[in-house]
């Protein structure tokens, strides 16, 4: 069927909500959105699927929600009476149409007999990954786009291990999710007469209190919290999401008293209105906090994004402004503080691990080196670092320190899955608490940190390329970076790519494999002059991520040289 025709069967469905039916009628009359809505399927990968709230098969709406729990239910149906009792828990973010989508979920996977946690209310991401070790589902779904705009939302599907579903089952999923020949007429009974049944139960509370418990045991130095956090005054923004759930019981209860919530941020709003994507890494997003600060008096300003899995932080120079700290800056503080502290203990071992991301700073590696612990790097995605721990665990090899990715997502300890702004928070607050009892600022603790391991500076970048052919142009360059093989870039030598798709390493005309890490689109160069910069497709965005990393002499070089790199990669994916 082409688009036109699926389109028409759109119009001819009886059981559209009013809300898609008024949608579809005005957006309609755009031919270019008709091939783009209906002209192929979301994708679901790994990390779900993520998309425009609007009609089409191409975006995020209740049928196409629809069409993929049912996927996930044929695949619990394959896996027997035991995995359908263990059930699936289902959490939700502040976004719209998010409690609807999630419980229309539950209302499917009932219907199957599949038994089903489903959060009372919005919760943050990290809970739903603990709450699916805790209660030993079979698997869990989040109802989230993360820091996306207000006019997106997302499902993402995690295992059993409380990590984001691997590629084996994300593929079953999927193709039962094809199979559907029907998407109008998927089974779903009301939600009254699946809890009547026993099939849908209401969490809430009782999983608030033990994963509170669990947030108790991530600070590390109770007494430098008891001895110092007073000096600190901290506001805390929840980006209008589900942080505003927890925090306040998560900083009082590690110690952190001294917390002021950003008020007009405070208040549950799919339409994010102080912002225009509620992202902890954009200036734009702290005003309300620095103009609370500046009040309060405050150097230290916490951002959780609106499903909570990503913290960011914005800090006072000493000129009085205030600067936003990259996720690698955030990270570095953080295992900088962690040694410090573990060594000044005698608790410093060799087979401590940290767990990083291919695309993430080399600095926390530099740091790590030095403190005599080791550092293994994983694919993008949590999932990767996940199965790292599992991994260590499994052979008796090693022991969890932290694990992060640059784009604002931190753990440390792994009663979570999923990459946790709530441990992210309070884990910073208590490296503030380091250096204010240093009587330092935390930038003045970042420039003690280069001081000693050098200076290096680390842009992402996402380049959109949206559209029906967006996927396809992002094919084609990728396919014809790997055909070129750069030989510079920005006039500078190209000594080494690693090519993560072909698993292969070429350097100096010799080709070495990769073979340690599966396969991923994924192209990273290393520059004459210590600079590293990588490509990756988002498996979730119509989007190229470009990622540069720097090491010049002083901040104000590395930062130039840094923007300098993203305009050549902006000119050479043109």
């Amino acid at each position: 069927m082409n688009a036109e025709k699926i389109f028409q069967s759109w119009q001819e469905a009886t059981n559209m909500p009013d809300y898609l039916k008024e949608q579809l009628a005005e957006l309609g009359q755009d031919s270019k959105w008709i091939d783009d809505a209906f002209g192929q399927d979301i994708n679901f990968g790994t990390a779900g699927m993520r998309g425009r709230l609007e009609p089409g098969t191409n975006r995020i709406n209740i049928f196409t929600v629809a069409r993929v729990t049912e996927g996930l239910a044929r695949l619990i149906d394959e896996n027997g009476v035991q995995a359908q009792k263990r059930g699936v828990v289902i959490s939700f973010d502040s976004r719209y149409h998010s409690r609807e989508f999630a419980e229309h979920a539950a209302r499917i996977l009932g219907t199957h007999g599949i038994h089903v946690y489903l959060f009372d209310d919005l919760r943050p991401t990290p809970e739903l990954s603990y709450a699916v070790r805790h209660l030993n589902t079979f698997a869990g779904i989040n109802i989230t786009a993360s820091h996306n705009a207000k006019q997106y939302n997302g499902y993402k599907v995690y295992g059993e291990d409380g990590a984001q579903m691997g590629p084996e089952d994300a593929d079953r999923v999927f193709h039962y999710a094809q199979s559907v020949k029907d998407l109008f007429q998927i089974k779903a009974q009301q939600v009254e007469v699946l809890r009547a049944k026993g099939l849908i139960e209401l969490i809430g509370e009782n999983i608030d209190e033990d994963y509170l418990a669990e947030l108790k045991t991530v600070n590390v130095n109770r007494k430098l919290i008891k001895d110092n956090a007073q000096k600190l005054t901290i506001i805390y923004t929840p980006l209008h999401g589900t942080g505003k759930m927890l925090y306040e019981r998560a900083f009082r209860q590690n110690g952190f008293t001294n917390v002021f919530p950003v008020e007009s941020q405070s208040i549950i709003d799919p339409e994010f209105p102080t912002t225009k994507k509620p992202n902890p890494e954009y200036r734009d997003v702290f005003d309300p906090g620095i103009k609370l600060a500046n009040e309060k008096n405050a150097d230290l300003i916490i951002a959780t994004d609106p499903d909570a899995d990503r913290m960011g932080a914005c800090v006072r120079t000493k000129n009085g402004d205030f600067q936003v700290l990259t996720g690698n800056q955030i990270a570095t503080l953080m295992i900088y503080y962690l040694l410090v502290n573990m060594k000044d203990n005698n608790q410093l071992a060799s087979d401590y691990e940290l767990v990083t991301s291919i695309v993430s700073s080399s600095m926390p590696g530099k740091i790590a080196q030095d403190f005599g612990i080791r550092t293994k790097e994983v694919l993008t995605g949590f999932k990767f670092i996940g199965e790292e721990i599992d991994r260590m665990k499994r052979e008796h090899d090693g022991r969890f320190l932290m694990g992060f990715e640059e784009s604002y997502g931190y753990l440390f300890k792994p009663f979570a899955r999923d990459k946790d702004a709530m441990q992210g928070a309070i884990m910073f607050a208590e490296v503030a608490s380091y250096y204010a009892s240093r009587k330092m600022t935390v930038l003045d603790g970042l420039t003690e940190i280069w001081q000693k391991y050098g200076t290096s500076f680390e842009i992402t970048r996402a380049i959109e390329m949206p559209g029906i052919g967006g996927q396809k142009k992002m094919a084609q360059l990728m396919t014809k970076l790997r055909q070129e093989r750069l030989t510079e870039i920005a006039g500078v030598k190209v000594e080494k790519i690693q090519d993560f798709l072909e698993q292969k390493e070429f350097s100096a005309g010799q080709v070495k494999e990769l073979a340690d890490l599966p396969k991923s689109n994924v192209l990273k160069y290393y520059l004459s002059d210590q600079t590293w910069l990588a490509l990756r497709p988002s498996g979730t965005e119509p989007v190229i991520k470009a990622y540069v990393g720097v090491n010049k002499p002083t901040i104000a070089l590395a930062e130039e040289a840094a923007e300098n790199y993203q305009a050549a990669l902006a000119q050479l994916l043109k």
